[in-house]
This record gives structure tokens, sequence and C-alpha cells, in this order.
């Protein structure tokens, strides 16, 4: 099975964008793909791709009762269709309390002297209600801010695909990736793969190679540069799906260089498939 977390610092397309693009292309070489919603923020892949009708539903099953071994039903009950060949398990508000719900957790089971490792939460709660066993690839969507959700899809897929926009900021980001990295990897114990680089909105093709060089002699993987896209992107958002889904239903006017982004995109996926 292929796993991967989407993760950037330093915005650009966004790691949400990238996620929800890269579920469909691998959709669309035949796999089947569950994307796992782990963002508490509203701007996620749940409300990107229209699938958060639940979000602020009361009383009602979610993935955040799932991790704390609190359900209220089957988790694979939990997954939504995109619409566009891949399934989503998405986030519901809770999320923004799940630090808290840990803790206790955490501290009922220790009092009852059980193991309860809160940063495998996601993996075992997945692996536990067989839904691994139902797709060949499964890609987590966490905040970029450090915590239980971020750990919990570092735990459970080991690998990163990483969207940047290289402004000063984004290079930046870049060089202290391998330090970063570690830090993950203290904090849940396990090795963390670093798939592939995905600059963005590079205006200039002088500067794509030069930022290129740059990344490739950090010793990362640099399969595609993206150039400046934001109409298409932020088309995705207005009408809530991937830029696949945007070009072939919302644009009566085919533009050579949005063809070209998704065929890079289709580029990406494959590359990380036979990573």
């Amino acid at each position: 099975m292929l796993t991967y977390a989407t993760y950037s610092e330093s915005g650009g397309i966004g790691k949400t964008s990238l996620c929800a693009a890269l579920a469909r292309a691998h959709s669309d070489n035949g796999l089947d793909v569950l994307v796992v919603d782990m963002d508490p923020q509203n701007g996620d892949v749940s409300r990107l791709l229209g699938v958060d009708e639940d979000r602020e539903q009361e009383n009602v099953d979610t993935l955040s009762h799932h991790l704390v071994d609190r359900p209220q039903g089957a988790l694979k009950d939990l997954v939504r269709g995109s619409g566009e060949g891949f399934d989503v398990l998405p986030a519901h508000n809770t999320l923004s309390r799940l630090a808290d719900w840990l803790d206790k957790a955490e501290a009922l089971a220790d009092d009852m002297g059980e193991e309860f490792h809160r940063h495998e939460r996601l993996f075992e709660v997945l692996r536990d209600s067989g839904l691994v066993n139902e797709y060949d690839v499964l890609i987590v969507d966490p905040p970029a801010t450090e915590g239980p959700h971020l750990y919990n899809a570092l735990a459970a897929t080991r690998n990163l695909v990483v969207p940047t926009e290289l402004s000063g900021k984004g290079m930046a980001a870049i060089e202290g990736l391998s330090s970063l990295v570690t830090g993950f990897e203290k904090e849940i114990g396990a090795e963390i793969g670093v798939l592939a680089v995905v600059p963005n909105g590079i205006k200039h093709t002088t500067d794509q190679q030069h930022y290129r060089q740059e990344i490739e002699a950090l010793g990362y993987d640099v399969p595609i540069i993206i150039g400046e896209r934001s109409s298409l992107f932020e088309g995705c958002w207005r009408q809530q799906c991937t830029p696949f889904h945007l070009v072939e239903e919302h644009r009566s006017r085919k533009r050579d260089y949005e063809q070209e982004t998704l065929e890079q995109l289709r580029e990406l996926a494959t590359f990380i498939e036979n990573a």
C-alpha cells in the first residue's frame, strides 16, 4: 500500500489542493484511493471536495471518536465518495478538541494499566477497521502546525510529499526540511521519507531550473515544477473539485498551460507510485 501525507509550511498551491489533485490522479491510474482529513481548519480537503456536510453536527460518530476508543459506529460508515473516483474520510469540528481528548484517553489508559499510543491512533484505527485492505493508496491531509494531528498522519504514512512556494521563506523551509523531518522522527519514533518536493507558483523558467538544482543538491527529488496557476487552483475552491474536474466540466475554453499542469500532476502521481 502506498501511503503519504502532504505537508507544507510555506503556502503556494497548498498541501490541500495538491492532496486532492494527487488523489484524483492516482484514481485515474486505476488505483483505489482513500484520503483521510486530519486538518481541523475549515480550509481543508473535506471542504474543498464538498464532503463536510456533517462537520458541525453534534452527537454523530467522527474520526475523533475512533481515535480515543469511543466509536459510535463502524469507521467505514464515515467514508464519503468524492464524486471523482476516490474516497474521503472527512474532518469534523471535534478535531479541534483532539489533543484534549487524547490527553484524557491516555490518562484513563494509564490508570487502568493499559497501553495507549497517542501518535499511532490513526494507524491503529485504520488497521483495525480493515479499511487499509480496501485501498491501494492512503493520503493523509494534516495541518501544518505540529501536534497530534500531524504526528498521527506521519506515524500512519511514514512518507511526505512537500509542496512549496519558493519565495525566500519557501526556500528557507526546504533548507530546514532535513532537521524538521529529524524532529518528526524523534517525536513518533520512526523513520520518515520525503518522496517529493513540489515547487510551485514560479513565474520564470530560469528561476525554475535554479530552484530545482538547489533542492536536488539538498538530496530531494523534484519530479515537477508548477508555474503560477492561481486561477486554476482558486477555481477548484469555488467549484469544490479537483483541478481535473474543473478543467473538464467548468472551463468553456481549454487553456494550454492548464492542460500542461494537469499532465504534470499525472506525472507526479506516477512518480510517487514508483518511488
